[in-house]
C-alpha cells in the first residue's frame, strides 16, 4: 500500500453559510460581534481570577484555563472567515486547511478534558472536603491541565496524520465556514 497523496491540492474552497452575497455583510456583523463578545468575556474572567487572591481555587484555575481554550478555539476559526467574507474569497490553502484542522482538534479536545478535570474537582469537594485541599493542591492542578492538553495534542496529531494520508480527487469544497474534513 503506497501512502503518497497521488493528488497535488493547492487549496480548498470553504463554502460558508450562505452564497447570499446580500447577507455577507449581516453575517460579517454578526460574527464579528460574537467574537469580540468572546473575546472580552474570557478576557474578563481571566482578569477576574488572576486579580483577586480569594478566587485563587483549583475551580477558578480551571476556569480560567478553559477560559483561554476558549479563546484559542474562536481565534481559529472565525479570524479566517471574517477575512475571506471581506475579501470575497473562500479559499484555504491545504497547509493552512490542516493546521487550523489541527489546531480546532486540539483546543476542542482541550475543552472536552477541562470540562472533565472540572468535574474531577468538583467529585473531590464533594467526596472528600476534608482532603480536597490536600488532593487538589496547585501541582496537581497543574499536571491535570498538562495531561488534558497531552491528551488533545495527542488525539490531534492522530487525526492530522490520517488526514495527511487521504488523496483529494474531486471533492475541493468543504460545506463549512472553517476547515473541516469529515
Amino acid at each position: 500500500m503506497e501512502s503518497t497523496n497521488h493528488t497535488a491540492v493547492s487549496e480548498f474552497l470553504l463554502l460558508g453559510l450562505t452564497d447570499n452575497p446580500a447577507l455577507q455583510p449581516f453575517i460579517f456583523s454578526l460574527f464579528l460581534s460574537m467574537y469580540l463578545v468572546i473575546i472580552l468575556g474570557n478576557l474578563l474572567i481571566i482578569l477576574a481570577v488572576s486579580s483577586d487572591s480569594h478566587l485563587h481555587t483549583p475551580m477558578y484555575f480551571f476556569h480560567s484555563n478553559l477560559s483561554f481554550t476558549d479563546i484559542c478555539i474562536s481565534t481559529t476559526t472565525i479570524p479566517k472567515m471574517l477575512a475571506n467574507i471581506q475579501a470575497q474569497d473562500q479559499s484555504i490553502s491545504y497547509t493552512g486547511c490542516l493546521t487550523q484542522n489541527g489546531f480546532v482538534l486540539v483546543f476542542g479536545g482541550l475543552e472536552n478534558c477541562l470540562l472533565a478535570v472540572m468535574a474531577y474537582n468538583r467529585y473531590v469537594a464533594i467526596c472528600h472536603p476534608l482532603r480536597y485541599m490536600v488532593i487538589m493542591n496547585p501541582c496537581h492542578c497543574v499536571l491535570l491541565i498538562l495531561l488534558s492538553l497531552l491528551i488533545s495534542i495527542m488525539h490531534s496529531l492522530l487525526h492530522t496524520l490520517m488526514v495527511l494520508r487521504l488523496s483529494f480527487c474531486t471533492a475541493l469544497e468543504i460545506p463549512h465556514f472553517f476547515c473541516e474534513l469529515s
